[in-house]
């Protein structure tokens, strides 16, 4: 008997190498742009930008990047649909947006940069992705850390262009999550 269930084993095992596997995709990495990049590219392509504001000693920042950025779906999502910018809040380059410059504000033992301030409606939180328009206009910031089960509805609502004709109610009664 023993020698029947190791012959069945070894016969199935084998079948299973046997048959052609599916390719496996290759992992999409977001590229991380500036906001100066982000914004030139969609002058040439119009796109919208999605902003990831974050600092260096934010230990949610660090949980958002290795779980909700690296996750394959919100990754492919990203990049197939946004320019993404990835913004330190506490950087001290100067940054030009929108015929301004900003620039970094020292402040305590930490500062800040202007332009996280503007971005963040003058709310520094850490992690807070931030929608900007193709015509560069705020849509809106959305605090805290982001699941990839929370983010991908937010990113599909936004770059469907639906914000403007559906409400997040009518929205979400329709979404389908690839999770």
């Amino acid at each position: 008997m023993k020698k029947n269930l190791l012959g069945i084993l070894v016969i199935f095992i084998s079948l299973s190498f046997s048959f052609p596997q599916p390719p496996m995709e290759d992992p999409v990495e977001i590229e991380w742009l500036t906001i100066e990049e982000a914004v030139e590219r969609s002058k040439k392509e119009p796109r919208k930008i999605f902003v990831d504001v974050y600092t260096d000693w934010c230990g949610w920042c660090k949980k958002m990047d290795a779980n909700t950025f690296n996750n394959p779906v919100i990754a492919k999502y990203i990049s197939e649909n946004y320019y993404a910018v990835k913004f330190n809040a506490e950087q001290k380059e100067d940054v030009e947006f929108k015929g301004q410059v900003f620039k970094y504000v020292a402040s305590g033992r930490r500062g800040y940069h202007e332009l996280a301030v503007a971005l963040l409606n003058q709310k520094l939180s850490y992690p807070t992705v931030v929608f900007i328009q193709e015509e560069l206009e705020w849509v809106y910031p959305i605090p805290g850390y982001q699941k990839p089960e929370n983010l991908h509805p937010i990113l599909k609502y936004m770059a469907e262009g639906t914000s403007k004709e559906v409400t997040w109610e009518q929205f979400s009664k329709t979404y389908q999550s690839p999770f």
